[in-house]
């Protein structure tokens, strides 16, 4: 049972346009923390919007001090959101910054302890009565809960650089450059995991991306297509991809886009995977993600805007 409160203090800002108030989400194995960002000036009649990080120690700002990675992306989001009229919720995820000890055992956390949390966080909002609508923005890893969490849920679902396929097809592409017999051993780890089975013998070399215990959350990931899950909702989606994103790519976009032919997609030229304008050139890429000063895509924010006030 999920239990939800959200302290009535707001956080002092320099800038006029918003208010950001820290929300608390409680849960059988600890606290998830947010942050709820509101246009300062508009006090009802606000629709709302759920912001879901990635993958990996990425936090509610899309920052990973653990990475030494600092990009400010989220954080940016909400408060461009914000300027437009259109209040978000943020949060670090469970085992994540302010919510790491939420977590629980890394042994027991399944994919479906994601869903729930971004379940439950819907749920707050829409007991908020100056919300008029609640959508999901789920980017990355975050794209596929967000779709999963959005089914009947939400009023609109939007995917920012969201896989097309299964994790595990995501993972043999990733591990294709090993040496052919460390390559058999990963693929053969794979192609259990996918099978729900866990593997007991894991060479050390691939022990950070298959370590025993992560293996059953690996499992419960891979049970889910994107493509599957997306086709599955009956609400207004849109797709956006950058084309200098490094990470996910445009077919990925694409594919998603088939699968559910209601929805929009939207191809951001020159956007990377945190949402900054950067050249396809690996190392000037990746230099972005350590700049907080480079502002989000302006064509990002004004297509999220659109497709929000549309609704």
């Amino acid at each position: 049972m999920l239990f939800l409160s959200l302290s009535a203090a707001a956080i002092a800002q320099t800038d006029s346009s918003f208010i950001e108030t820290p929300v608390t989400l409680e849960t059988k194995t600890g606290k998830i923390f947010g942050t709820l960002c509101t246009p300062r000036n508009a006090t009802s009649n606000v629709p709302v919007a759920l912001l879901i990080a990635g993958s990996g120690p990425t936090d509610r700002d899309c920052n990973s001090p653990k990475m030494g990675l600092k990009t400010d992306a989220f954080k940016q989001l909400a408060h461009k959101l914000s300027a437009v009229g259109i209040a978000t919720l943020r949060y670090d995820k469970r085992g994540i910054g302010e919510s790491k000890d939420a977590m629980g055992s890394e042994l027991d956390l399944r994919f479906e302890n994601y869903i729930d949390d971004a379940k439950a966080w819907v749920e707050l909002l829409k007991k908020d009565k100056k919300f008029t609508r609640v959508f999901i923005i789920g980017h990355s890893e975050g794209s596929l809960i967000g779709m999963i969490a959005a089914r009947d849920n939400v009023a609109g679902y939007v995917s920012l650089a969201g896989a097309g396929q299964r994790a595990d097809i995501i993972l043999k592409q990733q591990l294709s450059n090993l040496p052919a017999t460390l390559k058999d051993s990963a693929m053969n780890i794979i192609d259990s995991l996918a099978a729900g089975k866990t593997v007991n013998k894991v060479p050390q070399v691939l022990y950070t991306v298959f370590s025993p215990a992560v293996q059953p959350y690996e499992v419960s990931w891979m049970r889910y297509d994107p493509q599957v899950e997306i086709a599955k909702l009956k609400i207004p989606v849109l797709i956006i991809q950058g084309t200098t994103d490094l990470q996910v790519h445009v077919d990925d976009a694409i594919r998603l886009s088939k699968a559910d032919v209601h929805a929009k997609l939207d191809t951001i030229v020159g956007m990377n995977h945190i949402l900054k304008m950067a050249p396809i050139e690996r190392n000037a890429n990746i230099a972005t993600y350590y700049d907080p000063t480079l502002p989000v895509n302006a064509e990002l924010v004004k297509e999220i805007e659109t497709f929000i006030k549309a609704k």
